[in-house]
């Protein structure tokens, strides 16, 4: 029977690094399975129908950032309760996040579908590529609930500390992915669709994996009649987490979203190098976001115990190797980003090659950055600050605002390439001082014998 994993105690660094393996190793898995949809995309239905897919992956990053920022958030009073050995409480969190879970789930499923088309005509996708890009995002909408129940059970698991089990469905589905991909886009000749029918099939499977596993073996889960109960102040906590996380996730993407759409406005050729390079993007932040991931988790148990000194050595040993790895893998992309974008597209498509390795190499030289930016933002919220985490997200909105709308008219796609790093710097030189007064905040109000 699984019991959870407490990190109160052993070495601060070894413990998160023991927690962000699964947690890596899983989100590789995923953005592998995602890679494998655009390349079979791009290199079997060509260049439009990867700039198809990739046309709204702004909005879809809004939407399912909404969705599995709320699902972490709502996992921080979990984690909380249960480094404090409060389990009846942390049960009783558990259920009210899952019925919150589920009203999410059908107000944003219902919202998305109906206004699809909209969406896509909000972010200016080419009218060559319209219809693709429609069928693709429409399904993906459809599979919200999937991505929401296995986003939120993963969640509860990581707070209370088993990041291995959701590794492990999430590495069946992805290789499962891999081959409906395939059936899906050349055997059954879906097309675009077909892709995202991949992808919506595999996360529903992934998260009915997580529901039977929490209900047969995580004996901590198991709950009695007084923990079925509908609680107000639970909810309102859940809440207080899981909405400011959600829309912190949410206000950054509506950056991105007008970003997209002044990209879009440049044509299919830079659509289509865009797609690619986020693609390459998004697998090299794996490691970020499982390291940002296993610091607030660690920083939460520690708070619920009372830990002081081990929530300021987990905050800055976390840090520490994130900026590590960011100097790393901006090199990566720098030396080699032209040649990990013909994944996606043939090595005739010249000018999108270029275009592609020219947003990876302007990105690398700013990635080490996000080392700072996201463990500090995550840390912030372990901590119960939600809502001050919430406004990096603002400012990360901003500033691609700023530059999408004011120099991408005079600069063209060099503007968008720096875009995002705009964004982030931005996002620093407000989270990270606010990361340490919370840290300070919190740490001197627990108790003298346990500040040690």
């Amino acid at each position: 029977m699984s019991t959870g994993t407490s990190m109160i105690t052993d070495n601060p660094l070894k413990s998160m690094l023991q927690f962000a393996l699964p947690l890596l190793v899983g989100n590789l898995l995923q953005q592998t399975y995602n890679i494998i949809d655009a390349a079979i995309v791009g290199q079997t239905l060509g260049a439009k129908a990867l700039a198809a897919v990739g046309a709204s992956s702004s909005v879809q990053f809004l939407v399912l950032g909404f969705c599995m920022g709320a699902c972490t958030g709502f996992g921080i009073p979990i984690a909380k309760y249960f480094g404090a050995d409060r389990q009846d409480t942390m049960r009783r969190y558990v259920f009210n996040g899952g019925v919150l879970t589920a009203g999410i789930a059908v107000i944003v499923t219902a919202a998305c579908t109906l206004l699809c088309s909209w969406i896509l005509q909000i972010l200016s996708v080419p009218e060559d590529i319209f219809a693709n890009a429609y069928a693709y995002l429409l399904v993906i909408f459809i599979g919200l609930p999937f991505t929401l129940l296995y986003n939120y059970l993963s969640s509860i698991l990581r707070a209370v500390g088993d990041s291995r089990t959701p590794f492990l469905f999430l590495a069946f589905s992805a290789i499962l992915n891999i081959f409906l991909d395939l059936f899906c886009i050349v055997v059954l000749k879906w097309g675009c669709a077909g892709a995202a029918i991949a992808t919506v099939t595999s996360q529903a499977i992934s998260g009915l994996l997580c529901l039977g596993f929490i209900i047969r073996r995580v004996k901590l889960m198991r709950m009695s009649r007084e923990n079925r109960e509908l609680d107000g102040e639970a909810m309102k906590e859940l809440l207080l987490m899981g909405l400011p996380t959600g829309l912190q996730f949410s206000i950054t993407a509506i950056g991105s979203m007008v970003m997209q759409s002044a990209n879009n406005s440049l044509g299919s050729v830079y659509v289509s190098a865009f797609t690619a390079a986020v693609k390459i993007k998004q697998f090299a932040l794996c490691p970020f976001d499982a390291l940002a991931t296993a610091t607030s988790v660690f920083c939460s148990q520690n708070l619920g115990a009372g830990q002081a000194r081990r929530i300021r050595q987990g905050m800055f040993r976390g840090m520490g190797v994130a900026v590590g790895y960011g100097v790393f893998a901006g090199l990566i992309l720098i030396l080699f980003g032209r040649t990990l974008s013909t994944m996606f597209l043939s090595k005739d498509n010249v000018e999108v090659l270029d275009a592609s390795a020219k947003y990876l190499r302007c990105m690398g030289y700013f990635y080490w950055s996000l080392g700072i930016l996201n463990v500090s933002r995550m840390v912030t919220q372990g901590l119960g600050f939600s809502g001050r985490a919430f406004f990096s997200g603002v400012m990360e909105m901003i500033a691609r605002t700023v530059v999408s709308l004011g120099f991408v008219g005079t600069f063209g796609y060099t503007a968008i390439c720096f875009a995002d790093q705009t964004a982030w710097i931005a996002a620093c030189v407000y989270i990270f001082p606010t990361c340490l007064y919370c840290m300070k905040k919190v740490t001197g109000v627990l108790r003298p014998e346990t500040a040690v």
